[in-house]
């Protein structure tokens, strides 16, 4: 089973937050980067892959949903 680094999934999810505060988009784009961030995150350190990368990429695939459903 591989190692889970808390502190990769913690830094991840602390950046994506101080960087989404900076912005006022809608709720359920702000609420979908978040989703996606914490998502991302997991799924990096499962997979063995980057934890910040995985957490930068469900972050854009989560706020663009998000900011999709803010405009319909």
């Amino acid at each position: 089973m591989k190692n889970i680094n808390v502190k990769k999934i913690l830094v991840a999810i602390s950046v994506v937050g101080l960087m989404s505060g900076c912005a006022q988009p809608g709720p359920k784009t702000q609420k979908g980067a978040l989703i996606g961030a914490g998502t991302g995150a997991v799924v990096g350190a499962v997979s063995g892959g980057s934890v910040l990368k995985s957490a930068a990429i469900g972050t854009a695939i989560g706020a663009g949903v998000g900011y999709y459903e803010d405009t319909k």
